[in-house]
């Protein structure tokens, strides 16, 4: 199956990652990948990238060793209304758009509480993608979330890190896939890497895809042509 593009990656500016963009553009292309998104933590999460270092990395060139790198973002969602740390004068430089709820941002709450706010983060027109939806920290209506995402022409993201570290998460991430395809929406792969090592590691995923049958039509991350479809649909969106 293939999988080019890496749409969830973090560098040193997200405080507790250890490589440079350059870096992971290195071992990306070293993978064979077409292109990474950068998207570094947001402010709320301990050390993470001051709010406006999106507005930086567009003065650096579009393609770095070999590979395009799209300038993201990974927002934290810091209330059950859907509210991110990155305000939207800083988030209009963004090619890519991520809202996550981590726990030393916000504590879970009700399975109502948890579905509003990831619902409320995706009402924000430069928000693509939950990251990590599968979380099980988070109990939450993966199918109200999965309409929600359809009506908006956004994106599921299946995060191969959570299959590894968030414990409990393959059977939520394996609930979306069936979803997805129930309801005939779209997906993004990403490896969540912290170290250049993990650009581009999405063996459980696959594998996970494999099992579901699932249409490759609706992965938007398998090579560079169809993410770059799916830049454009958010460009005109973003224009009204």
């Amino acid at each position: 199956m293939e999988l080019l593009v890496d749409t969830h990656t973090h560098t040193v500016a997200s405080g507790h990652a250890y490589s440079t963009v350059r870096e992971n553009a290195i071992l990306a292309k070293e993978l064979g990948m077409e292109a990474i998104c950068c998207t570094d933590h947001g402010p709320a999460l301990r050390n993470g990238a001051v709010d406006f270092i999106v507005t930086v990395l567009p003065a650096a060139p579009d393609v770095m060793e070999g590979i395009r790198v799209f300038n993201g973002a990974e927002t934290n969602i810091v209330d059950f209304e859907g509210g991110i740390d990155i305000p939207d004068k800083f988030m209009r430089f963004t090619d890519f758009g991520i809202a996550s709820m981590h726990d030393i941002v916000i504590e879970p709450g009700t399975k109502e509480q948890n579905t509003n706010a990831m619902l409320g983060a995706l009402a924000n027109k430069y928000i693509d993608v939950i990251g990590h939806p599968g979380n099980p920290h988070y109990d939450i209506d993966r199918e109200t979330l999965v309409k929600d995402v359809k009506k908006r022409g956004k994106l599921i993201e299946l995060n191969n890190h959570s299959f590894i570290y968030r414990k409990g998460s393959e059977p939520n991430c394996k609930d979306f896939l069936t979803l997805c395809k129930k309801h005939d929406v779209r997906i993004t792969v990403s490896s969540d890497a912290h170290i250049c090592y993990r650009v581009g590691a999405f063996d459980m995923v696959r594998e996970a895809l494999k099992e579901a049958e699932f249409p490759q039509e609706l992965i938007v991350s398998r090579n560079l042509e169809t993410f770059s479809g799916y830049i454009e649909e958010r460009k005109n969106r973003l224009k009204g």
